[in-house]
């Protein structure tokens, strides 16, 4: 490292490193493994290597960027934005250099392997009564004899022909009334939208004669990490197509908390970090309708859940009163606003957004609609429903009362501060095995079907390669190493020598374990570190803690059943949860995956009116418990560090696992040397 050399740092991968000053953005990130499209051999005629600097300070990667931290936008890029354009503030990976420290954002669209958002919609049977339903009607014609505007006559047609209150119109709205009558001949199609029955009806749009398209709406699950979009038919429910895509606002930090603190110490940064959204909602929308062949006026609502950190910035509400206690919120009541107040207009100009209640400062719409999919207030058992994410939100409940509260797991269970770690995308290990006996590990990537061992797999991930470990991956690799004897219950690592494995190998003064080494074929070496594990117990222990605090609340040392939600907690086994430690013990057969259950309450508030209602009396009910200042949770936190825990028995899971009982420590098997205290 010299005095020329500069500290990048690429989102959403997190990768860093340094590099000579003069180093084209491109080629840094090919040095650090970064996934940065070029086919054009950096001549500046693809633009597959756009990417988005990003400027200010940044507290959580310990860099301030100045505006001169790469170089200036050069002929090259200016010739390509007059051809083609460029958008606001992107640059060419290939002519940009860096000439400071500097934080580069890659988009979706910049990456060869594009991110896998695994929010899919859940198969889940709905009774239909939405807000908006397309109504055709005959308008009687106007009479010089009874002068009366289109208007009020159709009003009267609505309330003739299909029982319907007097309705209100937008303005762009009206304006295309007496073109629709006159050229459907006096009948017309309108889509109404009435919130509840006792609401007042609002005329959304109007076609001439019998309109055919149908009507839909989205389902969207803003989570701080992924967006994910269900474009649901509101006659029939059915999901006709789901698209997703990552949060740009990982630009400002991995976790809510330092996007928080970005606003705190940048002016206007709440507004940055709106803006960025809210162009993100855009470009999913357009993205879902054309992919789905829907016209984007015929998308006439959206549904809207998200923690309260994005839900304030989805709002343009600055989130500064959620990083600090008593956490509280701008408004915790359901809205129902008009899309276009979001910013939302790549739909239809008049459609309306409705936003779940929040539950509390730190649970949000998200959990709400986790309780409505989910329905803890109904169940006869107690039930623990846990939507793992970056931020984990727990129900804890039956008939006579529900708890709730959120963790701050951070982004490890996301790839992210991983040493090999990445989001999901093809070529992530997503599923690893280690043989007990011999140590060796097999490993599925995404895109491939064929785990490691099997014969063709080498030709199967050609295409991808193997390019680091997701999420999941890191999960079962750690509770696989935990089964084996890699690792002992303080989540420490052997040596070579006290495993008896190779694949133990020093790292610094600890030990690292070897999934795979593909540098041979100029590929990644994907380790777990010392680090990695650190990094999964301290996650972990926030997931096990906030729920082990709903259970004393409770007074219960027993679940009956638990659910994991959430789309990382569709792709971890239970058992290799339960072997970490990140839920309560159980009998596995009563821990269940319910898939993107946020996702899935966000679909029945939209194709179900009542459910809005439902959902909003339900939410004043739940119990909600601060772990920030529960003095009991730090206790809990410490014991669950442990793998799976220091004090708690699970003898369920004993059962089905015996662990290896090992101790790598200073006075464990095989002489490990002495760990120096901190």
């Amino acid at each position: 490292m010299s005095a020329d050399d500069a500290l990048v740092i690429f989102t959403p991968s997190g990768k860093r490193g340094r590099v000579p000053k003069g180093t084209a953005v491109l080629a840094a990130a090919r040095k650090l493994g970064v996934d940065l499209d070029s086919v054009c051999g950096g001549r500046g005629i693809c633009s597959k290597c756009q990417v988005a600097p990003a400027y200010g300070r940044f507290a959580k990667h310990g860099v301030t960027v100045a505006e001169d931290a790469l170089s200036p936008v050069n002929a090259v890029e200016r010739r390509y934005d007059e051809k083609r354009g460029l958008k606001p503030g992107r640059r060419l990976g290939c002519q940009a250099t860096i000439e400071g420290d500097a934080v580069i954002d890659v988009p979706p669209e910049s990456q060869v392997h594009r991110q896998v958002v695994r929010k899919s919609a859940d198969a889940r049977p709905i009774v239909m009564d939405p807000a908006t339903r397309a109504l055709m009607v005959e308008v009687a014609e106007p009479d010089m004899h009874e002068p009366t505007g289109d208007l009020e006559r159709l009003n009267r047609a609505l309330a003739a022909q299909w029982g319907v209150r007097p309705a209100s119109a937008p303005l762009p709205v009206l304006a295309g009334l007496q073109p629709a009558l006159r050229k459907g001949k006096w009948q017309v199609t309108v889509a109404l939208h009435q919130e509840t029955e006792d609401a007042a009806p609002r005329i959304l749009d109007i076609w001439p004669g019998f309109y055919e398209g149908g009507l839909y709406g989205l389902a969207i699950d803003l989570g701080s990490t992924t967006i994910a979009a269900h474009l649901t038919d509101l006659v029939t429910g059915t999901v006709k197509h789901s698209a997703g895509i990552m949060n740009p606002q990982i630009r400002f930090g991995e976790d809510l908390m330092s996007r928080v603190s970005y606003s705190m110490m940048h002016e206007g940064g709440a507004g940055e970090m709106t803006a960025a959204v809210r162009a993100a909602l855009n470009d999913l929308a357009r993205e879902i309708a054309a992919e789905a062949g829907v016209e984007p006026r015929a998308i006439v609502e959206a549904v809207f859940v998200c923690n309260p950190v994005m839900h304030h910035l989805l709002l343009g509400i600055d989130p500064v009163e959620l990083g600090q206690a008593p956490f509280a919120l701008a408004t915790s009541d359901a809205l129902r606003l008009g899309a276009a107040e979001l910013g939302l207009d790549a739909i239809n100009p008049a459609a309306r957004a409705y936003l779940l209640p929040c539950i509390a400062g730190h649970v949000g719409a998200d959990a709400a609609a986790v309780a409505l999919a989910e329905a803890p207030d109904k169940s006869d058992d107690l039930v623990l429903i846990v939507d793992v994410g970056t931020n984990a939100e727990i129900l804890l409940g039956n008939r006579a009362r529900v708890l709730a509260c959120s963790s701050p797991t951070g982004p490890a269970f996301e790839g992210a501060q991983i040493s090999s770690g990445q989001r999901a995308a093809p070529g992530a290990i997503e599923r690893v095995e280690i043989d007990p006996a011999t140590k060796e590990p097999r490993f599925k990537v995404i895109g491939c079907d064929l785990w490691s061992d099997d014969p063709g797999f080498g030709a199967e991930v050609e295409k991808t390669g193997i390019t680091g470990i997701c999420g999941s991956g890191i999960i079962e690799a750690v509770a696989e190493m935990r089964m084996a004897g890699l690792v002992d219950p303080s989540g420490l690592i052997g040596s070579a020598e006290q495993t008896g494995s190779p694949r133990c190998e020093a790292d610094g003064r600890t030990h690292a374990y070897r999934i795979h080494d593909g540098t041979e074929a100029g590929g990644p070496r994907i380790t777990v570190t010392q680090g990695d594990i650190r990094a999964i117990q301290l996650a972990k222990s926030a997931l096990y803690a906030g729920a082990r605090l709903l259970m004393d609340r409770m007074e219960v040392d027993r679940v009956d059943r638990i659910v994991l939600a959430g789309a990382f907690g569709a792709h971890i086994s239970p058992k290799h949860a339960m072997v970490l430690g990140m839920i309560p013990d159980a009998p596995l057969d009563r821990v269940r995956s319910a898939g993107n259950a946020a996702g899935t309450g966000a679909r029945i508030a939209l194709c179900n009116r009542a459910a809005r209602g439902a959902i909003e009396k339900t939410v004043k009910a739940i119990h909600k418990v601060e772990t920030a200042v529960e003095p009991r949770f730090q206790e809990h936190f410490v014991a669950a560090n442990a793998l799976p825990h220091a004090t708690a028995p699970f003898p369920e899971l004993a059962q089905v696992v015996t662990l290896p009982k090992v101790n790598f420590g200073a006075s464990g098997e095989g002489g490990g040397r002495r760990r120096r205290r901190r």
